[in-house]
């Protein structure tokens, strides 16, 4: 190697320079494929301390699971939540050193190429792509942005603060802090390709259900695509705003009551007569023994779920709605035991 070095140093043996050029490449791509496995390696900590951090969010903003923190949870969440933010934060910082690491040994690599490419008198080869995963700046400013938002409504939170107030404005911006991580977590590349598309599929089904509402709300004008995109985000602030609750674009608790009752209002009487029925159809199946939900006359996907068994038991087809052939067979069902009990009529 040292002969190599010197003849080529000194215009000798073009030969001798071009495997001093491709040691060099080969060197360079060990250090890439490292530094890229590095990556990798810290990739997945990060996903796991991000899962652990949105869980012990979940708690005050009730996005995935439904909780009811009390006065004191809110009063000392920041203690629960310092150890995985602060693990979260290191776990990010060491991806970005990594991504970091990555860049540099890929320069490194086309340098290498490049040198190797004039020793052999041969084209550079095209680099590989890596295989960094990529998050949008703007979702990083948006977390950042969202966490500042929930440290502040932290400190707002006194002894002397109306508790209803201190809820509401904490739940805010929990949700608007986990809806913040969720997103960066999807494109951190932290779910698998299944779960990808479950929870896309997922976020598509709120999003239609929660502009449906909007529209019939007065709130919402664009088209129901599904896409929680600027006009949604623009329609919840301004439910927000009506209501003199704190404007962060997502759904939260108050929010969600608050749209809720302008469609009760909006409705009237009918809204009155869908509640009232679908009360009816929860104490239906309650003594069916397919539900075990709160009779409140509110329709959930639990509830679609319930009324499909239902149905399926009854040997109708299970639309998850109420319609003709299920009446009639509820009715059949019914009125069975008492055809049964009657026994054989006086003409027979």
């Amino acid at each position: 190697m040292t002969l190599a070095l010197a003849l080529s140093g000194c215009g000798g043996d073009g030969d001798a320079r071009a495997t001093v050029a491709q040691n060099r490449v080969e060197n360079k791509q060990q250090a890439l494929d490292e530094a890229r496995t590095d990556l990798t390696t810290k990739a997945t900590g990060f996903c796991r301390s991000a899962a652990t951090y949105i869980g012990a969010l979940d708690r005050y903003g009730d996005v995935l699971t439904g909780t009811a923190p009390t006065v004191g949870d809110v009063t000392e969440a920041g203690a629960d939540l310092a150890e995985p933010r602060s693990d979260v934060i290191s776990s990010a910082e060491a991806v970005q050193e990594a991504k970091q690491a990555v860049t540099a040994a890929e320069q490194e690599l086309a340098a290498a190429q490049a040198a190797l490419a004039s020793a052999s008198a041969s084209p550079s080869p095209s680099p590989s792509p890596s295989a960094t995963p990529l998050v949008a700046a703007s979702t990083v400013d948006r977390v950042k942005q969202a966490d500042a938002d929930f440290t502040t409504a932290q400190k707002g939170v006194a002894a002397q603060s109306p508790l209803a107030d201190a809820a509401e404005r904490f739940n805010a911006a929990a949700v608007a802090l986990e809806m913040a991580w969720l997103r960066l977590f999807e494109e951190a590349g932290c779910l698998t390709d299944e779960q990808h598309q479950q929870a896309k599929e997922a976020a598509r089904d709120y999003t239609l259900a929660l502009q449906k509402s909007l529209a019939e709300a007065d709130y919402y004008q664009g088209e129901i695509d599904g896409v929680y995109g600027p006009t949604t985000v623009d329609a919840v602030s301004a439910v927000q705003k009506k209501h003199g609750l704190p404007v962060t674009g997502t759904v939260d608790k108050a929010t969600d009551a608050a749209l809720r009752a302008d469609l009760a209002a909006k409705g009237g009487a009918a809204a009155s007569q869908e509640v009232a029925s679908t009360a009816a159809v929860q104490q239906t199946l309650k003594l069916a023994g397919h539900w075990s939900g709160p009779v409140d006359g509110t329709w959930t996907p639990a509830l679609t779920e319930a009324l499909k068994a239902f149905q399926t038991e009854l040997g109708v087809k299970p639309t998850g709605a109420v319609d003709s052939a299920t009446v009639a067979a509820v009715q059949q069902k019914v009125n069975a035991p008492k055809q049964a009990s009657a026994g054989p009529s006086a003409s027979s």
